[in-house]
């Protein structure tokens, strides 16, 4: 759930950021990785926008800083668990690099 808090332009890219993270987890979840591997694109796009926002916005305020730390936290978690569920997939991935011809079905 996001914060009520609102003030920076620059927490409006965590959120977002946020955002993608979660619905990579989703897509995660049931296995959708070309749309993992998307939203990891466009998540990418909003981490270098992020960055540059940065450099030429005033720093967050004390409250701001809080919500900035919830969001990362919650961003935190998805990426483990994301990385959870990819690590059969990437496996798969392996060994079929490893072993081409060789179909490995799950």
């Amino acid at each position: 759930m996001p914060d009520p808090v609102r003030k920076s332009p620059l927490l409006q890219y965590y959120e977002a950021i946020e955002q993608a993270s979660a619905d990579m987890l989703e897509a995660a979840r049931v296995g959708n990785w070309d749309r993992v591997v998307k939203l990891e694109g466009a998540c990418a796009v909003l981490i270098s926008q992020l960055k540059h926002a940065a450099d030429h916005q005033r720093q967050l305020a004390c409250e701001e800083v809080q919500v900035k730390s919830r969001i990362m936290q919650r961003i935190l978690r998805n990426d483990a668990e994301i990385r959870i569920l990819a690590e059969p997939w990437l496996e798969d991935l392996d060994n079929m690099l490893v072993h081409p011809g060789h179909n490995v079905l799950h």
